[in-house]
């Protein structure tokens, strides 16, 4: 049994419809409360909501427009927020451990201090958004956009942001320890004092990034772009990692390194695309042409 309940019941003004599906043919959802089942399911449109300390947990945003949306504090544990608009809303200090997050918009939203661990974002936009000492370890990021994004001691460490863009973020003290950053695109951003202590940042750009005090030890550079790109005040830059990379006399490097002149290699990172269906089962012939036998009695 599936009942459409009013959203407006939430949130005054909203035009979404809240989805509730119950097992064993029953339905229920404690609007008076701060509780609301796992199996909620929202879809449609809910601009302004306000959803701030809900219990949301395991409940699913598709196709849903959520915009200037307020989730102050909510609990968005293994949510799925899948190609959803949820831009400018407000999710600090929101739990999102473990949400799926993919092909969705948070472009101006904000989650300073929220935990986000273990996140699948793959290619949803950040851009412009305020994850201030946002907890992002672990998470799948890969094609994701950061671009002008406030990431300032934001905790990255062992997530997957292959091809990531950080165009012209700030990620002042941001920990990349152990971060995938391959084919990444780090220019024109603000890096200063951040960590990228064994990071893999094979292929990336940093054209015009600001790496004052940033630490490299251990991280790998192989065919990485640093050309235009001041690194004269990074730390435990060595000069293995910059024969691993790409550089030239616009680079700046610290006292006894040597740019390394390359042509930088460009990957091309290609989608999987779904599996072709099966072909339909070949339908049976007609029946063959039954034979008939006569006999003579005599």
């Amino acid at each position: 049994m599936i009942r459409t309940l009013p959203l407006a019941r939430i949130a005054l003004g909203a035009t979404a419809a809240l989805l509730v599906t119950g097992a064993a043919g029953s339905a229920s959802a404690g609007f008076g409360d701060k509780d609301v089942a796992r199996t909620t399911a929202f879809g449609g449109q809910c601009a302004r909501c306000e959803l701030s300390g809900r219990k949301l947990i395991g409940a699913s945003f598709t196709g849903a427009n959520f915009e200037d949306a307020t989730l102050v504090g909510a609990d968005l544990r293994g949510a799925e927020l899948v190609m959803s608009n949820f831009s400018r809303s407000d999710f600090t200090r929101a739990d999102l451990r473990g949400a799926e997050m993919v092909s969705s918009v948070f472009s101006g939203a904000i989650f300073a201090n929220a935990r986000m661990d273990g996140v699948e974002a793959t290619a949803s936009s950040f851009k412009g958004a305020n994850l201030t000492r946002a907890n992002l370890s672990g998470a799948t990021l890969s094609m994701a956009g950061f671009s002008g994004a406030i990431l300032v001691a934001t905790n990255f460490n062992d997530a997957d942001l292959v091809g990531a863009n950080f165009t012209k973020a700030d990620a002042s003290r941001a920990n990349f320890t152990e971060a995938r950053l391959k084919l990444a695109t780090l220019s024109g951003g603000v890096f200063e004092r951040a960590s990228f202590r064994e990071a893999v940042l094979d292929g990336a750009k940093l054209k015009g990034g600001d790496f004052t005090g940033a630490d490299f030890a251990g991280a790998t550079l192989k065919h990485a772009d640093l050309r235009w790109t001041d690194l004269s005040r990074a730390r435990n830059l060595t000069q293995g990692q910059v024969n691993q990379a790409c550089s030239d006399g616009t680079t700046k490097l610290p006292k006894n390194l040597k740019p390394r002149q390359c042509e930088p290699r460009f990957l091309m990172i290609r989608r999987p695309h779904p599996p072709a269906p099966p072909r339909p089962p070949v339908p049976p012939g007609p029946p063959p042409t039954p034979k008939f036998i006569i006999a003579d009695g005599h």
